[in-house]
């Protein structure tokens, strides 16, 4: 007892695992008891016995076994956790049970097993008992079947899956053990119970006796259908329903249900697929084509045995289908013919659906067939097309159908209609729509007036058939003019019809109606998505008629497509003739004055042509009061039109009797039944008047009123013919007015698109401009109705008319067309019903897509075309994709028989040359616009290959394929694609960029679809593989996708698909299912049908046919309020009244006075209130990834007590239209209502958010434009964003950061950067932190970049948490894969790095060695040294705005004088970055200590050459010393406001944008004053020059920074050119612009015309227009000679230089013309000297040889003209001026002027003496004086040379001395300013020296002359240094310039000797040559820089007189700071 007292103790648990039986018998018996006392089923109990279960089950004691299985049996019904045992049980029960001789284990083992089964485990169950199957020992097989048995007995074949049972069936019947195969014969009789027929071809193989047992057995089978006894825990409640109600059949929907399931059982389903294609004969190919019929026949023999399969497997059939078709059409053996009918027969049998995309090709074939006599030829055929039209729709295959029902031949007109009458029999009501119904109808009527009585016959047949299937409701309209006896006929036919297929499809189809009206209709359809709009009509009578009554009042007002139609589209309503169109047979005059004057007044007739107009008028007023009473069913309209017509008729003269003539002609039409008959009797008299002046309105009412009596499409048409018969421009062109105005007014249904743009081309092609117009006017209209697709049949017109055409257009682009207000005769009745409006709309649509003329294109697609598409060269691909793309493109619209180019594109999709793919791509994207909705038939063929691109490995070819399956969904509606296998098959290739693509375009379609066919469930288990993809994007998009797949198919379906996943594969799938159920979107509301198609069924462009409907509440309410308001109100609500109520039903009279009020009204504490609501959770928290409709209702009802009624209703409008108009009141609202806005921020904010989640880009535009308003307002009002606001904006604006559009990213930047001014940055930053996780890469580079502006602007601080770790999750980025981002990571890091120095490594942290060298390489090249702090470290509010303002407004406020202090003020607000980032700490001078400084001075000095001094000469802006405002001594006004304009000036050639258009406001502020404007005399050149080196700037890097917004760069250029044009204006400073420097500007200003980047830009236009205007403005300002010698050396260099372009050239030369036109003025002020010697060296350069040798001649003959001018506006003279060339044989001018003054001369004959001897004293007088400049010039030419310069000064200063009269000025006139105070300079020092004063002292200081060089004198100018060709000056220059200036202050020069003063200066005596402006810059800054030294000694000496004779100023301060300066540039150098 020992022992069994131990395992006594144990817990149950234990014992049951305890290895003694009785412990364990023990254990399963208290388990038991436990398990029975346990109530709740989710106790934790149960877990602990979840793995023990099997144990008890498959335990080794028999005994103890069958109490574990009883234990086993409790803890499965009762226990939460036990189906998480299934598997590991139920094969036990199979291994260890099944095999035990006790009956009772095995009961037991078989009611664990259904149990299992109602804990909803089935398919696991089933699953083990299936491999029980294959167990050897025959017991377990025959308990497993058994248990199969009873499962399938008690659950029914819902639950059961019957497939895999009837795969393994064949194999039981064919087992050795009796028992086994009783048993396979028991399930058998089972099964057969639940699906009767379907079983039998399963088993037609298996051993015949079995087989008639099996006959025998079910025949004894009830027939009634079987029902489960049994029910699964989730239908437990239907099970308690059927114990109630025994009779559950129509009441119990599970019953009903179920029943419905049982014949929905297909054997084919049950079938294996058969693989035949590998089977076919290998000769099979040859056989065929071969000439022996005998060897055809074989070939054909053995496809028939393999098609005789009776399910074949999926695989590429196209050749077979090509073989057997060539047969069908070509063979000339009948029989072979019906041999090849029997194959097709049998594909079609055996593929199903699948070879439904060979239908198309093959019924035009077998159609044309019928024309063989013979019946069994007939009869394959038949059930050829018959089995074919089973796996396509009717709509597929409609086009071939209707274009052979016109064939001649009667056989062939007889088998089409009834193949027509047979289809018909599997339609259902909403599979055969109107639109399909309509052209069959036709069709078939004109089939039952045929000659061919059997041709009537079946034409009868079809529309009986018809009858029978839609109903008489749906065909009357087409049967209008049917005579009685035919229509008795059709309906004695109708009668007769069984829809037998129909009842087979579904027996309960009838019953199933009535409940599941939508749902079935648009899965069933046929016709696609395009007729989901049908879904009301199979449901009965009585849910019709609801809506109808709802509406009140006629419905028809707001219908687009209500007007007309061709035919008899007007007869909708049956209540007697009203509507019907009106036949009239033509009457005799004599009739007609008879019929007249039985209801006219005798004297009316008599007078008609009385010779009296007031008689005439008299007549017609009584013919009009007579009109006017007359009842219209007595009103003979025919007789009255007649008499009016009579003589003298529409001649009428009196313009009067006209009038009332054609009022009476509209009375009639209006009031009577006017008739086509009585129209053509008027129309042509009122197009004749249409363009009369006085009558034209008349005519056109008259036309307006027979219209809507006639229908627009027929009068149009015949209007329209007319008045482009004759040739009366002014009528043509109202005609086309009164036709744009019509169809505004009738809608644009039923017109013929192709007969208006004949007659539109002739009015476009007329010479009248009016009619021109008129004709783009009334494109425009056409454009509203038809969409883009108009603008193809007007490609070929001239492009200056093409674009009045498109402007036209483009005018009309994003309106709607107006909902028609006419054209639904008033008088009809009113009885229309719902659910034919409902369709209406579609038709409308439909007719557009049928007008656009399609022309026929299989013949050009040849054989030859399609072998090179399939050739193996690349090229010869290319030729002939080239071909088909080019036949397609003529063609513009298509039809969609192309041949057999599918086959061929389809190869080249999987083409080696991914150009060529891409090529095929475009192509098949243009097929699809072309061929439009009928490219559905090419889905499964060539659609689908191109899903299978999706997969390619390069993006652009992926990018590609998805806008071409856009592009044919767009045409196509989803249908199509989502038929069938194909889709699935694609996403079962484990591709992660197809899967993603195509899982990405799926999530993006499936939520706009209404309902899906049933095959989206077969995606299904592909969509779970995709969920655990290795791949993290696919996964991405498998979750995005999982809610849009759930929408449609339910949880449910998509839950218990799990139910294959691997346990731990569930779980997960099952929670994202969960997830996904939360963010499940609703379907799109039925309603939208009537608006829209949905899922672009129809093509887009025809969308706006329908569109009003949206806005028929407002456009039919608003303009003229009616009294007759319950109208209005049923419009509305009949419209919305299925539209969830997006928009409320109470549109009444108010509408216009309630938009006066304030939009926003303020309530109290109410943004409190809800974000109290919001932090208590009684409201949903604003966060989602998007937006469902719980929270769009939410934010509905927070706005309805704030927002006024009318705005909410367009903010929450389906239609974006509505959108943007609520956008643009509240735009215009945000001024006046500041407070509201506020207090609505909360608000309008979530509703922006919602924007942002449409598609529509001109919504996101707007409300981007709105949102910079808002934060510019709430940053004026000094608003702080609250918490709430910002969470539950910011996340989503940043969303849009990463826009495609560059422009959408733009203004998204531009609003975050406004927020910092409402919402601290510190804030922000996590945000945007947040936002570079995102997956879109672009919003991850734009937001890293955003960081580093915040990091830039508002320091560290901003970096949250701490800067260590945002700067760690920036770091990430650097190895991102996308270069963007990576550049933007390195970006930020660097701008982190200038702010924050080496540290940033630290915060860093580790780096890949990879990220970190790239970060190191960046920063080296960003070459910045961090600056000592950020600008601002601001934090709230930061002053980003305000420095600017107060910087630009510097210059406004005072006058010159007070320009300095202004600009100290601005410095010391450190507002400019350029003044406190570039100066480096050592550069800043100590000004206190400058200002203390008053010590005696030591006089050494370091040796500055050993020094690199190039640094001095660095433009470095040094702050101005706060010394100006304390020195009361530093009155000098001029010098202060001078280095004030210095420092501005240097600031416009600035790197940064804003710091240049600064600078650049405050000189054009200064320039548009006339008082200030001559502060800038002086600094013109300086000012150019920094201008033009902005010009560079920009034009080098600026405009290649992408990074850069354009419109900043076109704000700095307007800047620029503004400024000049200022300048420019002012002669007196233009004049002061120096040659070297107007040569630069020009050469700037010629770069930026041609700059083709700016062209480019959207006011690039405009930029270059001023640019021309500036340049037009420098030459006639400018000093002439400078300009034109600037124009001369540009010219030169510009031919010169290789790189020039040929344009540049051209522009200087014409820049020339323009001065040479301008000479004859302006000679006398130029010096020609100079202008000569340009010209030398000009030729020089380029002898005329060189010249002619240049591509132009433009050139030489530039030059030619100019010397032309001079010669004829100087006469002989212009040889007096070659004074400044030195040799002048150097080149051909002198004699050329001199052959020009000769060939002048010999024109004006005056070759005398007398002139002859002028002539010579005229030379010998020219040769002394050229002697004396020659001196004079040799002289000049030393003082300008390196070596000679002193002794060129001494000679000169010898030969003043000598000739005191001589006149040297005209050689210093035309130099630079430097070059002439140095040579005064040099003058006065030799005449001291001679004098005797010796060598100035070191310590005295300067001299005053010496000032002059120190303190630039306002008029000093830029020096020009440099050689001719404007070579740079190397720093030997400076060097010796520096010795000067020490020479000047007294300081010794070693080598004193070799110190040339001022190296090449110039290089021509007094020739100032054009130089390099950066030189000239770096002097003028180091001019800048003494100035700036000079004003700090004044300061310091200003007690010190200025005297003329003593020296003034030390210059031992100067000395000391440059000291200094060299000091700490060394210093900080090392």
């Amino acid at each position: 007892m020992g022992d069994d007292s131990e395992w006594l103790k144990l817990p149950v648990d234990q014992k049951c695992e305890h290895k003694l039986w009785k412990a364990r018998l023990n254990g399963y018996e208290e388990a038991l008891k436990i398990f029975q006392k346990i109530k709740d089923e989710k106790s934790p109990e149960w877990s602990k016995y979840l793995g023990l279960i099997k144990k008890f089950v498959t335990d080794s004691n028999a005994v103890v076994q069958l109490k574990g299985l009883e234990a086993a049996l409790v803890y499965v019904e009762n226990a939460h956790v036990a189906g998480k045992t299934t598997g590991e049980v139920v094969s036990g029960v199979v291994s260890k049970v099944f095999n035990q001789p006790k009956a009772k284990a095995k009961e037991l083992g078989i009611e664990i097993c259904l149990m299992y089964i109602e804990i909803e485990k089935g398919e696991t169950v089933q699953e083990e008992l299936l491999k029980g199957l294959d167990n050897k020992n025959p017991k377990i097989i025959v308990a497993c079947i058994e248990t199969l048995r009873k499962a399938l007995s008690e659950f029914g074949s819902k639950i059961i899956l019957l497939k895999p049972i009837i795969k393994v069936l064949p194999k039981l019947f064919e087992s050795r053990e009796k028992a086994v195969r009783d048993e396979a014969k028991l399930i058998a009789v089972e099964i057969y119970r639940w699906i009767r027929d379907a079983l039998r071809p399963p088993l037609q193989n298996i051993n015949s006796v079995q087989l008639k047992e099996l006959e025998e057995e079910w025949v004894k089978l009830p027939t009634g259908a079987p029902k489960p006894t049994r029910f699964l825990r989730s239908q437990q409640e239907l099970e308690a329903k059927l114990e109630q109600q025994q009779s559950a059949d129509e009441d119990a929907e599970g019953g009903g249900d179920s029943g419905e399931e049982v014949q929905q059982i297909d054997a084919y389903e049950l079938l294996e697929a058969v693989e035949i294609l590998s089977k076919l004969p290998k000769d099979f190919y040859d056989k065929i084509e071969a000439k022996k019929w005998q060897e055809r026949k074989e070939a054909l023999e053995a496809v028939e045995v393999l098609v005789k399969n009776p399910k074949l497997e999926a695989g590429d059939y196209a050749d077979l289908v090509k073989a057997l078709k060539k047969v069908v059409g070509k063979d000339t053996n009948v029989m072979l013919v019906a041999l090849a009918a029997k194959c097709l027969t049998g594909l079609a049998v055996g593929l199903r659906k699948k070879f439904g995309q060979y239908a198309g090709h093959v019924v035009p074939t077998i159609l044309e067939k019928f024309k063989e006599k013979k019946p069994q030829v007939v009869q394959a055929l038949q059930e050829a097309i018959d089995a074919i039209f089973l796996t396509t729709t009717l709509q597929n295959i409609s086009e071939d159908v209707l274009a052979v029902m016109d064939n001649k031949n009667p056989t062939i007109k007889q088998q089409t209609s009834l193949f027509i009458a047979r289809s018909f029999r599997h339609c259902t009501a909403s599979t055969l729509p109107k639109s399909l119904l309509k052209p069959f109808c036709a069709a078939l009527l004109k089939h039952i007036n045929d000659s061919a009585l059997e041709v009537r016959d079946a034409a009868f047949e079809a529309l009986g058939t018809a009858l029978k299937v839609v109903g008489e409701k749906a065909v009357n309209p087409f049967l209008a003019d049917v005579d009685k006896l035919k229509l008795d006929k059709i309906k004695e036919c109708s009668e007769k019809v069984e829809l037998v297929h129909g009842k087979k499809a579904g027996a309960a189809a009838d019953k199933k109606e009535v409940k599941t009206g939508p749902g079935r209709t648009a899965a069933s359809g046929a016709a696609g998505d395009k007729e989901t709009k049908d879904t009301s009509a199979p449901k009965p009578g009585p849910l019709k008629k609801a809506p109808a009554a709802k509406a009140g009042g006629p419905p028809k007002k707001g219908k687009p497509a209500a007007p007309g139609g061709t035919g008899s589209i007007g007869t909708k309503n049956k209540k007697g003739l009203d509507t019907k169109e009106i036949v009239e047979a033509e009457l005799s005059i004599e009739v007609c004055e008879e019929k007249a004057s039985a209801v006219l007044p005798s004297t009316c007739i008599q007078l008609l042509d009385s010779s009296n107009w007031k008689e005439r008028l008299a007549c017609m007023e009584e013919f009009q009061k007579a009109v006017e009473l007359m009842d219209r069913t007595e009103m003979p309209c025919q007789a009255l039109v007649r008499m009016l017509a009579k003589k003298p008729g529409w001649k009428e003269t009196n313009f009067q009797v006209m009038q009332m003539k054609l009022h009476i002609v509209a009375l009639i039409a209006q009031k009577g039944n006017f008739s086509k008959t009585s129209a053509q009797v008027v129309l042509d008299g009122l197009v004749d008047k249409i363009g009369d002046v006085k009558c034209g309105n008349n005519a056109k009412e008259a036309m307006t009123a027979i219209a809507e009596a006639c229908m627009l499409p027929w009068t149009a048409e015949q209007v329209m013919s007319m008045a482009f018969s004759q040739k009366n421009p002014k009528n043509q062109s109202e005609t086309l007015n009164w036709l744009s105005n019509a169809i505004k007014e009738f809608g644009f249904s039923g017109l013929n698109v192709k007969a208006f743009i004949s007659n539109v081309k002739t009015a476009l092609a007329a010479t009248n401009p009016a009619v021109r117009t008129s004709a783009i006017t009334l494109l425009g209209v056409m454009y509203l109705y038809v969409g883009p697709s108009l603008r193809m049949f007007f490609e070929d017109e001239k492009p200056a008319l093409l674009s009045q055409i498109d402007a036209e257009f483009e005018k009309m682009q994003g309106q709607s067309p107006p909902a028609p207000t006419r054209g639904i005769s008033k008088h009809s009745t009113s009885t229309a019903d719902e659910g034919e409006d409902a369709e209406e709309p579609d038709e409308g649509g439909n007719d557009v897509v049928d007008f656009l003329p399609r022309a026929e294109i299989s013949d050009k697609i040849t054989s030859e075309l399609v072998s090179k598409i399939s050739d193996k060269n690349w090229k010869i691909r290319k030729e002939g994709l080239d071909e088909v793309a080019s036949i397609i493109n003529e063609a513009k619209f298509i039809q969609p028989n192309i041949g057999e180019l599918p086959a061929a594109l389809k190869g080249r999709l999987n083409d080696s040359n991914k150009i060529l793919v891409q090529q095929t791509l475009n192509i098949l994207q243009q097929l699809a616009v072309a061929m439009g909705p009928n490219i559905k038939q090419h889905v499964k063929n060539l659609g689908i290959p191109i899903i299978t691109v999706l997969g390619d490995s390069k993006n652009n070819v992926r990018a590609a394929a998805l806008a071409t399956v856009n592009a044919w969904a767009e045409q196509t509606g989803m249908k199509e694609w989502l038929e069938g296998e194909d889709l699935s098959e694609e996403l079962k290739k484990e591709n992660p960029f197809l899967r993603q693509e195509l899982l990405g375009w799926l999530a993006e379609k499936l939520p706009t679809l209404r309902s899906t066919p049933s095959d989206l469930i077969l995606c299904v288990p592909h969509l779970y593989s995709c969920l655990e993809d290795r791949n993290g994007d696919v996964r991405k998009k498998a979750q995005d996708a999982l809610p849009f797949f759930m929408m449609h198919l339910g949880y449910e379906k998509m839950a218990k698909a799990t139910g294959k996943l691997k346990p731990t594969s569930k779980d997960q799938v099952l929670a994202m299912l969960e997830k996904a159920k939360a963010n499940m979107p609703a379907k799109p509301a039925p309603a939208k049908a009537a608006s829209k198609p949905v899922g672009g069924s129809a093509p887009a462009k025809f969308q706006p046919v329908s569109a009003p409907v949206e806005d028929s509440v407002s456009s039919s309410v608003e303009p003229k309020p009616d009294p007759k308001k319950a109208k209005t109100v049923g419009v509305s609500s009949k419209i919305k009244n299925t539209q969830g109520k997006k928009v409320p039903n109470k549109t009444g009279l108010k509408e216009d006075d309630d938009k006066s009020g304030p939009i926003f009204i303020v309530v109290p504490n109410g943004k409190e209130q809800r974000m109290k609501d919001e932090k208590g959770l009684k409201v949903l928290k604003w966060n989602f990834t998007t937006p469902r409709d719980e929270y769009i209702e939410q934010l509905k009802i927070q706005m309805s007590s704030c927002v006024a009624k009318w705005l909410q209703d367009e903010m929450f409008h389906s239609d974006f239209q509505h959108h943007n108009k609520a956008l643009a009141v509240m735009v215009d609202h945000l001024e006046s209502e500041k407070e509201g806005v506020i207090g609505c921020l909360d608000l309008i904010l979530k509703w922006l958010t919602l924007r942002f989640f449409d598609t529509n880009t001109s919504v996101l535009m707007k409300a981007l434009e709105y949102l910079k308003l808002l934060f510019t307002l709430l940053s004026d009002e000094e608003y702080h964003l609250t918490e709430n606001e910002a969470s539950s904006f910011i996340p989503y604006l940043i969303l849009k950061v990463g826009e495609p559009k560059d422009v959408i990213r733009k203004d998204v930047r531009a609003i975050l950067n406004r927020m910092c001014l409402v919402y601290p940055a510190s804030k922000m930053f996590p945000f945007i932190m947040e936002g570079t996780k995102s997956k879109n890469a672009k919003q991850r580079a734009e937001c890293l970049e955003e960081l580093g502006c915040l990091v830039e602007s508002y320091g560290m601080n901003v970096c949250q948490p701490t800067p260590g770790k945002a700067l760690k999750e920036i770091a990430i980025h650097i190895g991102d894969r996308d270069n963007a981002v990576r550049n933007a990571a390195l970006n930020t890091i660097v701008t982190v790095y200038n702010v924050y120095g080496d540290q940033v490594f630290k915060l860093i942290g580790n780096l890949s060695e990879k990220d970190m060298s790239m970060l190191e390489e960046r920063i080296k090249r960003s070459a910045k040294r961090p600056s000592a702090a950020p600008i601002k470290q601001v934090e709230e509010k930061p002053q980003r705005t305000q420095n600017i303002s107060s910087n630009a407004n510097m210059l406004r406020k005072g006058p010159a004088e007070d320009m300095s202090s202004k600009l100290n003020q601005a410095r010391s607000m450190s507002g400019h970055p350029e003044a406190a980032q570039t100066v480096r700490r050592e550069f800043q001078l100590d000004l206190d200590e400058i200002e203390n400084d008053n010590g005696t001075v030591r006089c050494e000095m370091p040796e500055l050459v050993q020094h690199k001094l190039d640094d001095i000469f660095e433009p470095v802006l040094i702050p101005e010393p706060k010394i100006r405002a304390v020195s009361p001594h530093f009155d000098d006004m001029h010098s202060n406001t001078a280095s004030t304009i210095n420092f501005i000036i240097s600031q416009v050639a600035s790197s940064d944008i804003n710091t240049s258009i600064q600078a650049l406001t405050q000189i054009d502020e200064v320039l548009r004053q006339e008082d200030k404007a001559e502060a800038m005399s002086g600094h013109i050149d300086q000012f150019l020059i920094a201008t033009f080196m902005q010009l560079r700037l920009i034009y080098n890097t600026h405009m290649a920074d992408e990074k850069l917004e354009k419109d900043e760069i076109i704000k700095l250029y307007s800047c620029i050119i503004g400024n000049m044009i200022s300048l420019f204006q002012i002669e007196s400073l233009a004049r002061e612009a120096s040659t070297g420097v107007l040569k630069d500007l020009m050469h700037g200003l010629i770069t930026l015309m041609l700059d083709s980047r700016i062209e480019d830009l959207e006011e690039g236009q405009q930029v270059i227009r001023s640019v021309n205007l500036l340049v037009v403005k420098v030459l006639e300002k400018s000093d002439q000679t400078n300009i034109l010698s600037a124009l001369l050396v540009l010219l030169q260099d510009s031919l010169l230089a290789t790189a020039s372009s040929p344009k540049f050239s051209e522009l200087v030369m014409k820049c020339l013309w323009r001065m040479v036109r301008l000479l004859p003025d302006t000679i006398n002020s130029i010096n020609l000297d100079r202008i000569l010697l340009d010209i030398h060296i000009f030729m020089k350069v380029f002898p005329k040889e060189k010249l002619k040798q240049c591509k132009s001649e433009f050139p030489i003959r530039t030059l030619k003209t100019l010397l032309h001018t001079l010669c004829k506006l100087k006469g002989p003279k212009i040889l007096d001026h070659l004074t400044m060339i030195d040799n002048k044989n150097e080149s051909e001018l002198e004699a050329h002027l001199c052959r020009m003054m000769k060939h002048s001369m010999d024109q004006t004959g005056s070759k005398s003496d007398k002139e002859t001897e002028k002539g010579a004293s005229r030379i010998d007088e020219k040769s002394s004086k050229a002697k004396v400049n020659d001196f004079l010039a040799e002289i000049f030419k030393k003082i300008g040379s390196k070596e000679n310069t002193k002794e060129g000064l001494a000679e000169l200063y010898e030969y003043k001395k000598k000739y005191s009269d001589a006149d040297i000025e005209p050689f210093l006139k035309n130099s630079s300013q430097f070059f002439q105070n140095y040579v005064e300079r040099g003058l006065r020092m030799i005449e001291m020296e001679r004098e005797g004063k010796g060598h100035i002292p070191t310590s005295t200081g300067i001299s005053p002359q010496m000032e002059v060089t120190c303190v630039p004198t306002p008029t000093s100018t830029v020096s020009s240094i440099g050689n001719t060709n404007g070579e740079e000056v190397g720093p030997s220059v400076y060097l010796e310039r520096l010795k000067i200036l020490r020479q000047r202050c007294g300081l010794d020069n070693t080598k004193q000797d070799d110190r040339p003063p001022l190296t090449s200066l110039l290089s021509k005596p007094a020739v100032p040559t054009v130089v390099s402006s950066t030189d000239m810059l770096h002097s003028k800054l180091s001019q800048l820089r003494e100035s700036r030294e000079q004003h700090q000694h004044s300061d310091l000496d200003s007690n010190q007189t200025h005297s003329s004779g003593t020296m003034t100023t030390s210059s031992t301060a100067n000395i000391d700071d440059l000291k200094k300066r060299l000091e700490r540039i060394k210093s900080s150098r090392k």
